[in-house]
């Protein structure tokens, strides 16, 4: 038994590595970044910092939209991920592009994830108040019924906390700075936990 314990205790410990895919646009890939300043890289590093066995791709694309995430969805996501975060639908807000094609793509993404057997945390995005009311009650609706109508995890605005903000934001006032990807990581962090141990814990 004084052996037993110990081996015990140490499998406990030895949890098998999760490998995620964060799916989405240049939020996601970095741009205007070096490499390890990229959402991906920073919130992979601090994850495992608290302890959490993970790896996390960078499967950004810089002016994707949700139906260019759907157009490469089977191969930005190869067999053997664990789960995705799905960061997608802001070109579609900078264009204007109808709420309803930027929905009906995302639900694609993750009804196709979900048939591999693939699980989804979703990472919200909220319409500019340049676009009017209409609009962004439109384009801010599609996220929390994703989320309910699949049952993911909602993180609910991916750049909470950094829009607007002059001082975490590049000279375009749109992609954050490595401050900014770190604040976006810092509100991340419990979503993904949540969803790490949703992973663990199986269907």
């Amino acid at each position: 038994m004084t052996l037993a314990a110990p081996l015990r205790a140490q499998g406990a410990s030895q949890e098998r590595t999760l490998n995620l895919v964060a799916l989405g646009d240049s939020l996601t890939a970095g741009y205007g970044l070096p490499a390890d300043a990229a959402f991906p890289v920073q919130l992979e590093a601090a994850l495992k910092a608290r302890g959490q066995a993970v790896t996390i791709a960078n499967a950004g694309v810089s002016g994707d939209t949700a139906t260019g995430g759907l157009d490469r969805v089977d191969w930005s996501v190869p067999d053997g991920t664990d789960g995705v975060i799905l960061e997608l639908g802001a070109n579609d807000m900078l264009r204007g592009t109808d709420p309803s094609v930027t929905e009906k793509a995302l639900d694609a993404i993750i009804v196709r994830l979900k048939g591999r057997g693939i699980p989804v945390l979703l990472a919200g995005m909220r319409a500019a108040p340049n676009l009017g009311p209409d609009y962004g009650r439109r384009f801010d609706a599609i996220y929390p019924r994703l989320a309910e109508r699949h049952g993911l995890i909602l993180y609910p605005f991916f750049l909470d906390g950094i829009a607007g903000d002059r001082g975490l934001n590049l000279a375009d006032g749109l992609h954050p700075t490595r401050a900014g990807v770190e604040r976006v990581v810092a509100g991340i962090l419990p979503s993904v936990e949540d969803f790490l141990k949703r992973l663990r814990k199986g269907p």
